[in-house]
């Protein structure tokens, strides 16, 4: 199934709550960006004050240097997903067994410049794959498709793998990017900067349901 997840990327807890009561009255699924401003430029509020409405499933993207360091309060939080970077610092393996211990799946973002096979000797932990065209800390961004050859290797090597995208997602690419076995859709300045949110958001669900 494919399906399409707004995103919030916040730098206040105001903003964070705009967006939050936006997509909530029309998504089933979320991803929310929080920023360490180290890793990444900007900064979020604090994983602790991450809250999301009981009815929605919700995927946390840690642009975090150290996230392991974050385990208890992910634990506490109980996410459907947690996405962290490949990039980032600490012992994958300890991060993945714990997190799969608590019923919370587990994810790996790649950022536009590193190469799949960083994460192949893991891959068999992952369930969620998250290729990056995006700029970290902001929406919006341009969906770079030459990254989809990323998604055709990682699904050789684990075909079974939940692939994501985040970056510049719109009407006139989504389909390229569904066909190029793309199971997840990010979509940040695509729905918040729409002039009607909840219409953007309808039309890429079509976009998916034509593909379903």
């Amino acid at each position: 199934m494919i399906e399409v997840c707004p995103t919030i990327t916040a730098s206040d807890l105001h903003e964070y709550r705009k967006q939050m009561e936006l997509v909530g009255n029309f998504a089933g699924r979320i991803h929310i960006d929080l920023m360490d401003g180290d890793f990444a430029p900007t900064k979020s509020p604090d994983l602790s004050k991450t809250w999301w409405p009981d009815n929605i499933k919700a995927d946390l993207h840690l642009m975090y240097r150290y996230p392991l360091d974050y385990l208890d309060t992910i634990i506490s939080l109980h996410p459907n997903l947690v996405i962290i970077h490949a990039e980032a610092e600490g012992n994958f393996r300890h991060y993945s067994k714990v997190l799969h211990k608590h019923n919370i799946k587990v994810g790996v973002c790649l950022l536009p410049e590193t190469d799949p096979v960083i994460i192949k000797p893991a891959l068999q932990l992952i369930d969620h794959v998250l290729i990056f065209s995006g700029k970290l800390g902001y929406h919006g961004g341009v969906a770079n498709l030459e990254l989809l050859d990323k998604v055709k290797i990682i699904k050789e090597w684990n075909r079974n793998v939940e692939m994501g995208w985040d970056g510049g997602i719109n009407e006139s690419n989504a389909k390229q990017l569904i066909d190029g076995n793309i199971d997840t859709l990010n979509v940040g300045g695509g729905i918040h900067s729409a002039s009607d949110p909840a219409k953007a958001y309808q039309t890429l669900r079509s976009i998916t349901d034509v593909k379903t």
